[in-house]
């Protein structure tokens, strides 16, 4: 990869690698930040938000003056990045189609703003939606947009592009929230999933805010057989 084209992404996995090797073991110090910046052609930013992963994930210890080690025992932690469901459906060799569904404006219910930390939420955007595979139900989106948060959504259309595409891409988050759990298909679950009333579907409730401020609620609902893979 070219110098200073490396994700702070990448900057992980080859850290992650070095620990993985037996370059650096349990305990050992890494060196200084500047200096893997350095050696990997990268922003020492860059180096910063790889390390504060590696971190988060339980792989190294970073303590104020005292530097990054390599914990003595590591912590498994599952990771889940927020995907973007029509990649999803392509690199699993299937046709992509969207469908809006319906876009309102007003007030979240109780349990939304509950979920955004909210006691009392301003009006918000709307979006119903619905991602095929193959021509067939994949994942339905009832998801709220925060747009003092993310004001440039009013600008999407839609129609044509989804929300979930758009905000992955568009409205960064410094943290989230995800639940999963089964419900039973309503009648027009039901009807938009291709199934039938009462089938036991997963749902994945997923919450995102930049620092205090919400940019979006999601419950997603995947079809029958619908898979989830985490890697850590």
């Amino acid at each position: 990869m070219q110098a200073g084209r490396l994700s702070w992404k990448d900057v992980r996995e080859a850290i992650h690698e070095w620990i993985l090797s037996g370059r650096y073991g349990p305990g050992d110090k890494l060196p200084r930040d500047a200096d893997i910046a350095v050696e990997l052609a990268c922003a020492r930013s860059t180096v910063q938000r790889a390390m504060q992963d590696l971190s988060d994930s339980g792989i190294v210890e970073r303590r104020r003056k005292g530097g990054t080690r390599v914990r003595q025992d590591p912590v498994v932690r599952a990771t889940l990045d927020i995907p973007i469901t029509r990649r999803e459906i392509e690199d699993r060799g299937g046709l992509y189609d969207y469908r809006l569904i319906e876009r309102s404006f007003g007030k979240p219910p109780r349990a939304v703003q509950i979920a955004m930390n909210l006691s009392d939420a301003p009006d918000m955007l709307r979006i119903e939606a619905l991602h095929l595979c193959d021509g067939r139900p994949y994942i339905f989106e009832d998801r709220w947009v925060c747009t003092t948060t993310a004001p440039n959504i009013l600008k999407v259309d839609l129609s044509r592009d989804s929300a979930n595409e758009w905000l992955v891409r568009n409205a960064p988050y410094t943290r989230f929230e995800v639940k999963f759990f089964a419900l039973n298909a309503d009648q027009r679950t039901a009807e938009l999933m291709a199934t039938t009333p009462r089938s036991a579907l997963l749902a994945i409730e997923r919450t995102t805010w930049l620092d205090d401020r919400p940019i979006t609620h999601v419950t997603a609902i995947a079809a029958p057989g619908y898979r989830l893979l985490s890697r850590s």
